[in-house]
């Protein structure tokens, strides 16, 4: 296992992520997973992260219905041909071919979460035809009393509570080829209060691949505390939507701390 508590494995810069949570085409952001409300197009977003120097960007496709998965195609199609930097889109993928179909589209990685919960296998389909590196398997996660690690994996927008324990649940998916993690709290999800610290290093213990610490931004100062736990990467939304801070003002105070950026 490479996965050391501390920050990112071999002094590999820190990667900075917007997120941008779409449906039927519009970026739309809450609290706790819920009462969302529009945020922006999220092409003109996406071209505003570039230019500030994100290092990837996130689509998740948060209402993964049949009828606005077309929508989506097209948001990461006009996406890919304005962004030079890699994409990672989830939301709905059930099937190599809904990989094959995005990764034709422009996207890079392939976010899975809800499909991989129902059908394990899933995740090695897609790292054997793909790669592990396409694979970014994304975890919903609530604290939980119920499970050993504290934690207890959602489904449905973190309404719903499987009967996964989240440590778990990564540890096996990282066997099963996942090439990243995803890790976002629902418990600290657009509250502002910072990263959910005891999540990431719990992840961070049981994973040999990069963590991306997500859920909870609301200061700059909260980025760093996040990769000192054991985050690869950190994600933010509201936080960058509403333009309370910038991709560079966040790499400025992960520098600050000593922490590499690119």
């Amino acid at each position: 296992m490479s996965g050391t508590v501390g920050g990112p494995r071999g002094g590999v810069a820190v990667r900075v992520v917007p997120c941008l949570d779409v449906s039927d085409g519009r970026v739309v952001k809450g609290v706790n997973f819920l009462d969302l409300q529009d945020a922006g197009d999220p092409v003109e977003l996406a071209a505003r992260y570039y230019e500030q120097g994100a290092d990837e960007l996130t689509f998740l496709d948060v209402g993964a219905t049949v009828e606005n998965r077309s929508t989506m195609y097209e948001t990461v199609t006009r996406t890919a041909e304005q962004v030079f930097i890699p994409l990672t889109v989830g939301g709905g993928v059930r099937s190599v071919d809904d990989v094959s179909r995005l990764q034709q589209c422009g996207a890079d990685k392939i976010g899975v979460n809800s499909a991989a919960i129902a059908r394990p296998d899933l995740v090695g389909e897609i790292a054997d035809r793909f790669g592990a590196q396409a694979v970014v398997l994304s975890l919903d996660v609530k604290r939980s009393d119920r499970m050993p690690s504290g934690f207890v994996v959602t489904t449905h927008g973190g309404r719903t509570e499987s009967d996964l324990d989240a440590v778990r649940w990564a540890a096996e998916a990282v066997d099963r080829g996942a090439g990243e993690l995803l890790v976002n709290s629902i418990d600290a999800d657009g509250t502002k209060n910072g990263f959910d610290l005891e999540l990431v290093r719990a992840v961070r213990a049981v994973s040999s691949v990069p963590v991306i610490a997500s859920g909870g931004a609301g200061l700059v100062e909260h980025f760093a505390p996040a990769v000192d736990a054991g985050a690869d990467a950190v994600l933010a939304a509201s936080v960058f939507h509403r333009g309370e801070m910038t991709i560079g003002d966040v790499k400025d105070a992960l520098r600050e701390s000593g922490h590499a950026v690119r």
